[in-house]
């Protein structure tokens, strides 16, 4: 099987690429329902998507007329069991924000049930939110008799309440599909200390016990309470991401129900970090998500981690192939647009997209340069991206955002042919010289998503991943790879 990224409303990728009992695991993060704003990356709405899908953006769900449509689905298609529950739910809940949540999910949950093998594994990620309704939707669909565990994984931020004991746990719903289910119990390290004091010395005879940095431990079985850390602002994995997860957590929950070479299936990848996992513990994979934005960063992830490159290491299908669907895309969306056209250049895009600001920036790209005998410095280029009409004023406002951002290349994308008047306005911003090449580069550079599809790339010196490299002893490097010419 090849790995595959879909870009897509998930309940259409299943239904028509994923065949029936076809996956070993499935891992999904959905949207909580917590009425918060924080996916501010990418709330802009999509005609083409369903009204669910669009609105869990920010996270909030309206009954609206695709609720309905969709609760009809269900009582028409589902088994018996499920078409109660769902009625007894819309008895109690009525037609209100979680009942349309309920709904998205239950439909997919149907899905995802069809496309997993009998040997398979759901792990569904929640918060209490929505955890206690979701738990009676998944003993419904998967049988009760399935459950394996309600893990919870407890973690530590910073805030405190004022009225309530603070939330620092989310909760993870196990479900098998049969009793056949593949499990590898996870063997962790207990640390002496936590469980007895600081000052216990252990003294077990016969008991085989280690020590690091942390203190003396043993190894013993994980339980279904899990101490992971959270990823923090410093943390070195850190992406931006609102609402991203740790590696350390997908490699316990990858390991525990899969295989190697097993087929591992995300339906909300977002940020990718199941693929990630998935990569590194040498299973195949299939990610899904709605969005251009986490596409372009799990490509940015792959490449930096892995050096996997789409097309030679894996699929992306739903991207533009050709102008005419490019022209398509920006016409439906022009966030989405400028997240794809970011991706065709290994930028990373940048996400402040609140409403009335605009700063001249759609994405960066980082590249390796030194002054003199200097060590190794990060120099910075702007992406600007443009799907209208074009202009010289655009490239001299690119100029002026280079001049703001103390930035040395900009890299200007359009959808349209550049006029005689732009190439001249670019040129006069001048180049940029390359001291550990000894090169000089265009600081304005005009690429067409034309000139990108055939292969084009710009003119920059080493280029530096943004994403760190996978392994114990690379998590510090940076990945360089010369320039384009």
């Amino acid at each position: 099987m090849e790995n595959t990224l879909y870009y897509g409303d998930n309940l259409d990728i299943l239904r028509k690429y994923i065949p029936d009992d076809f996956v070993d695991f499935i891992y999904l993060d959905p949207p909580f329902n917590s009425k918060a704003n924080y996916n501010i990356l990418y709330k802009e709405p999509s005609g083409n998507f369903s009204d669910a899908q669009i609105t869990a953006f920010e996270d909030t769900w309206h009954w609206a007329e695709k609720a309905e449509t969709t609760f009809k689905e269900i009582i028409d298609i589902a088994s018996a069991n499920v078409v109660d529950m769902m009625r007894a739910f819309r008895s109690f809940i009525g037609n209100n924000d979680m009942m349309a949540y309920l709904t998205m999910m239950c439909i997919r949950l149907i899905e995802l049930k069809r496309v997993l093998k009998d040997t398979g594994s759901i792990y569904l990620h929640c918060d209490p939110t929505a955890s206690h309704y979701l738990k009676i939707m998944m003993d419904t669909i998967f049988d009760k008799k399935n459950f394996r565990n309600e893990i919870v994984w407890h973690y530590r931020t910073g805030n405190i309440s004022k009225n309530q004991f603070q939330r620092k746990h989310d909760i993870i719903l196990f479900y098998s599909k049969s009793e056949k289910n593949v499990f590898n119990p996870q063997e962790i390290k207990e640390y002496y200390s936590q469980i007895y004091g600081p000052h216990f010395k252990p003294s077990f005879k016969g008991r085989k016990h280690n020590e690091d940095e942390l203190g003396e431990y043993r190894m013993t079985f994980a339980d279904d309470v899990w101490d992971i850390s959270a990823v923090f602002t410093l943390s070195k994995e850190h992406l931006d991401y609102p609402t991203q997860k740790p590696l350390k957590l997908l490699e316990r929950i990858i390991s525990a129900s899969s295989n190697e070479g097993d087929i591992v299936l995300d339906p909300f990848c977002g940020c990718g970090t199941s693929i990630m996992e998935s990569q590194r513990l040498n299973r195949n994979w299939i990610g899904i998500d709605i969005t251009h934005l986490a596409i372009n960063i799990i490509k940015l992830r792959l490449k930096g981690m892995f050096d996997s490159e789409p097309k030679k290491d894996y699929k992306v299908v739903g991207e533009p192939e050709d102008l005419s669907s490019a022209i398509e895309l920006a016409n439906q969306n022009r966030y989405q647009f400028q997240w794809w056209a970011t991706s065709l250049i290994n930028a990373r895009p940048y996400g402040d997209k609140k409403k009335g600001k605009d700063t001249g920036i759609d994405g960066f790209v980082y590249f390796g340069d030194k002054e003199g005998n200097k060590n190794l410095e990060f120099k910075k280029g702007i992406v600007s991206v443009k799907s209208g009409k074009v202009s010289p004023k655009d490239i001299r406002e690119l100029g002026q955002v280079l001049d703001r951002e103390n930035a040395e290349i900009g890299i200007f994308i359009t959808l349209q042919e550049p006029t005689r008047d732009m190439v001249t306005e670019a040129v006069s911003k001048g180049f940029y010289r390359s001291q550990i090449l000894g090169k000089d580069y265009p600081r304005i550079q005009i690429l067409t998503i034309e000139d990108l599809l055939k292969g084009t790339k710009p003119q920059i010196p080493y280029q530096i991943s943004t994403f760190k490299k996978a392994g114990p002893n690379e998590a510090e490097q940076l990945n360089l790879t010369k320039d384009n010419e």
